[in-house]
């Protein structure tokens, strides 16, 4: 469209998208006059031939009425404001008259020195430390407000404003607080060790209210921080004490700093930051953007940047659980987390004693990756002190096996050194972290009670890591604790059916000390193993663990409060002695044969056994192999003895063989070790490694094929 003579008229009721398909669908250009009449059909934006094409200015939903007076030159009118565009920020302010000049004191230079270069691990912090301040400022106002009638320009909104020049390279924050007057300047900004906001909560301890808690921070140390990317700093304050002078502070940080009176000075504090070369990217608003993000996002004041909102989420931790909706946690979740899912549970957590916590804990609804089980992924958990973030992915707040919650943590209580960055009382810290691990331990409880099958849904993609949680942590009543969240089958219940250890300890008959459990890789296998009908007779319960690590997470509880965990395999091998075969038993080995045989199978097997014996507690196996703790053999197996030899294993293990002398293979073996020895002895070993596998202690049967190759030879020679 070639260029008109025209400027156009925007209309708040077309979207830009709409106005741009309107190049491509008309030819001839339109405006509106002041009657709001459409001088064209087919409306379309056009604009003056001096003023740039409309694609390179930027666009405004303000409405414009526009005449043709001035040679058909349209006059555009704008009839309100940019829509939410609100800025302080001004360049009014001068210092005049002569300026006083101090010296720092030399303590003040030294830490000066150390706050600028080495007390805070990352720069950006200083956005974090003058916001802070800025927000003490307020405070310290509102509170003023309420006791004192005369505040210069009451009306004035309560409000942060920041603004950033790329070409001057500046940055600048401006507050509406309570300001400064010469003596308070020198006093929080000449001296480090001196503490606006400490003196302030001394002065108001005794009186009532939480005023006092309300304020974060020192203000003499956290505004020397500025000096980290600023080669010069001004600061221009006007106190809210009526009739009083507005004055400017001007340093480099150095040595010294100028103290002038100022005029055009707005009530509270503006900074003003001239950056080094190698901090021009606070200059950037999308830079600074990304910080307030990240660390003030929640302060409870509205901030400007730019003259545009930043802080427009709201901190849910602080709200009444009734007034948040479900979207509301949703869409928080999503930016504390920064994900794409939604929360399948919601904790939201506030007590006063014995710490002030104010916390908010999302469970992510999706199912963890590998990458989310590491060891090695943080905490995803924040740490904030009055809506002011301290340290994001606190680790030391919640146990690392915790690391799948996503949430916040505000405290008052929580002590900070100078930087607000390092905890610095860890008794503190270590009590907060079991305060916030026993309610998390409590809402999981509760879910489990309150809806099973969600929960269950939940322990399946998640579980793990309460199993990560029992092995690692050493305190013994936290452990059991963890241990009320898992889930097992059982042989009382029906497949499929997951019971918890307090559900089997709560029916376990009078007297009974033992739960027991046997690992297994399915239900089928663990009904079917021979250890199980070993106990089957004495009616016990046994939970069934299908995961190798389950049974590596009971043997490293050991008990459940007050009861013992014990595997059925090793309960075999404490309490079966050596079966007493009565003479004239029907369908079974006298003693002699018995005997006999057992001797024949230890010159066999050789080294392969420790010990053979008869035991009567098998009904439908053959034979069953013993350790003396099973459970530890096996990972000790898959561990320290991956790499060694057969031999070697077997010299470790000291397996014990028991003989089933009722079962028709053993009395068929008994004939065939003087009737056909060699078809006796493979059979003797298919039997042994049979028991070996119901045992968990063979990691490749592909050792066998060979040898059941023979014997189906052997089974079909008649045939």
């Amino acid at each position: 469209m070639a260029a008109s003579s025209y400027t156009c008229v925007l209309s708040s009721r077309r979207s830009f998208l709409s106005i741009l398909r309107s190049y491509s669908r008309y030819s001839t250009t339109a405006f509106i006059d002041k009657n709001q009449h459409t001088k064209t059909p087919g409306f379309v934006p056009v604009y003056h031939s001096r003023r740039k094409p409309l694609l390179q200015r930027s666009f405004s939903t303000t409405s414009y009425y526009c005449s043709s007076d001035n040679e058909n030159i349209v006059n555009a009118e704008p009839t309100e404001q940019e829509e939410d565009y609100h800025s302080i920020i001004k360049d009014t302010e001068r210092s005049k008259g002569p300026s006083d000049h101090h010296e720092f004191q030399a303590e003040t230079r030294k830490l000066l020195d150390i706050v600028a270069r080495s007390l805070y691990s990352e720069k950006e912090v200083f956005i974090r430390e003058l916001i802070s301040n800025a927000s003490d400022a307020l405070e310290k106002l509102r509170y003023q407000q309420m006791t004192d009638s005369e505040i210069r320009d009451s009306d004035v909104p309560l409000e942060i404003h920041i603004g950033v020049d790329e070409d001057k390279k500046t940055f600048t924050i401006q507050d509406t607080g309570i300001g400064m007057t010469k003596e308070e300047m020198i006093e929080n900004l000449g001296t480090i060790a001196k503490s606006g906001s400490k003196e302030f909560l001394e002065t108001v301890s005794k009186k009532p209210g939480d005023i006092g808690s309300s304020i974060i921070g020192q203000f003499g140390v956290g505004f020397y921080s500025s000096f980290m990317v600023a080669e010069k700093v001004e600061v221009y304050s006007q106190s809210n004490k009526p009739g009083s002078q507005a004055f400017c502070w001007t340093s480099d940080g150095t040595g010294s700093y100028d103290i002038a009176e100022a005029e055009g000075v707005q009530r509270g504090t503006k900074i003003v930051l001239h950056l080094k070369g190698d901090s021009y990217n606070y200059a950037k608003e999308d830079r600074i953007k990304e910080v307030i993000k990240k660390y003030s996002n929640f302060v409870g004041v509205p901030i400007y940047l730019n003259g545009k909102r930043a802080n427009i989420v709201q901190p849910l931790w602080m709200m009444d659980p009734k007034s948040i909706t479900d979207d509301m946690h949703e869409e928080f979740y999503r930016f504390i987390g920064n994900v794409y899912d939604k929360p399948r549970y919601v904790l939201q957590y506030k007590i006063d004693a014995p710490l002030n916590i104010r916390a908010l804990f999302y469970v992510p609804e999706y199912k963890p990756t590998m990458f989310d089980m590491s060891r090695e992924t943080d905490v995803s958990v924040n740490l904030y002190s009055r809506k002011v973030m301290i340290m994001p992915k606190a680790n030391y707040i919640l146990p690392r096996w915790l690391r799948f919650m996503k949430g916040v943590v505000d405290s008052e209580d929580i002590p900070l050194n100078l930087s607000r960055e390092l905890l610095q009382d860890s008794a503190l810290i270590r009590k907060l972290n079991d305060v916030l691990t026993t309610r998390i331990i409590k809402f999981f409880m509760d879910q489990s009670k309150k809806d099973p099958q969600t929960y269950l849904q939940f322990y399946e993609d998640y579980g793990l890591f309460f199993r990560e949680g029992i092995v690692t942590t050493h305190d013994q009543d936290l452990r059991e604790r963890i241990a009320k969240l898992l889930r097992f089958e059982s042989s009382k219940t029906a497949p499929g059916e997951l019971i918890g250890l307090d559900e089997y300890a709560d029916r376990m008959k009078a007297g009974a000390r033992d739960i027991f459990y046997l690992s297994a890789p399915n239900r089928q296998l663990a009904e079917r193993s021979p250890y199980l009908e070993a106990l089957q007779k004495e009616d016990k319960e046994v939970l069934f663990l299908y995961e190798p690590y389950d049974e590596l997470v009971l043997m490293n509880l050991g008990q459940f409060y007050k009861k013992n965990l014990k595997s059925i395999e090793n309960e075999i091998t404490s309490v079966d002695k050596d079966g007493e075969i009565e003479e004239g038993e029907p369908g079974s080995l006298s003693r002699t044969e018995a005997k006999d045989l057992m001797d024949w199978i230890s010159n066999v097997l050789m080294n392969k056994v420790s010990k053979v014996k008869v035991t009567k507690r098998l009904s439908s196996h053959p034979c069953v192999i013993t350790v003396a703790e099973m459970a530890s053999a096996r990972h000790f197996l898959r561990t320290t003895l991956a790499g060694k030899s057969q031999e070697e294993r077997y010299r470790l293990l000291q397996p014990t063989l028991e003989i089933n002398p009722s079962h028709p293979l053993i009395k068929k073996l008994n004939s065939l070790q003087t009737n056909n020895p060699d078809l006796g002895r493979l059979v003797l070993e298919q039997l042994y490694d049979n028991a070996m596998i119901h045992a968990g202690l063979v990691d490749d049967p592909r050792t066998m094929v060979d040898r059941l190759n023979e014997l189906l030879e052997k089974a079909l020679d008649k045939h």
